[in-house]
């Protein structure tokens, strides 16, 4: 019996050594691509940009966590925009996440994978208006830091060991004040090791 469970202890131990050989601890990631609102706030923003970076751990092959920086970039539409007497405006997004990601198939050529977490959304509003350039006219910002929320999903190509390219999906969500939210869609598109 004795045997048997030394045995057993040294199987799991050598597997553990196999499967952390495998997966790089230590993972980083970055990207780009568009970001659509959704919800209410399509109504009044416009599609953007984003881009990404990130860095952190993979506890098991499976399972990791990463320390995401994301920035999204969105235009005010036209209809708002007059609405409020300015002639340009724009939504700018900075954040960080701490995002959990379990991948579906780490060892394969083609893994999918969840991703989500929460964190600190800083949502800046910037209007020029009525003349462009500002020094024509006049310009008004607001700026201001709340918790939120993201989840998505992805696919990545590549190996383990050399990394993969993604292209991934996430809906994020700011809690604003007095029970509103902004909510958008970035999808991009990058390289994770």
């Amino acid at each position: 019996m004795k045997r048997f469970v030394i045995a057993i202890f040294g199987s799991c131990l050598a597997a553990g050594v196999a499967a952390a050989q495998e997966a790089p601890r230590v993972t980083f990631d970055f990207g780009a691509g568009f970001t659509t609102p959704v919800e209410r706030s399509s109504n009044y923003l416009d599609t953007g940009w984003n881009v990404q970076g990130g860095v952190g751990a993979n506890f098991i092959p499976w399972i990791g966590a990463i320390l995401q920086l994301d920035y999204n970039s969105m235009g005010i539409n036209s209809a708002t925009l007059g609405s409020f007497g300015f002639g340009r405006g724009d939504v700018h997004i900075f954040s960080a996440t701490v995002d959990p990601i379990i991948h579906l198939n780490p060892h394969g050529h083609i893994d999918f994978y969840l991703i989500g977490g929460g964190g600190i959304y800083h949502h800046n509003e910037d209007f020029d208006g009525p003349g462009y350039p500002p020094y024509f006219g006049y310009h008004s910002s607001y700026s201001i830091a709340k918790p939120g929320i993201n989840a998505g999903g992805g696919i990545a190509f590549g190996t383990r060991r050399r990394g993969k390219f993604f292209a991934e999906a996430r809906w994020d969500r700011i809690f604003l004040t007095s029970g509103t939210h902004e909510d958008y869609l970035p999808v991009s598109f990058g390289f994770r090791y």
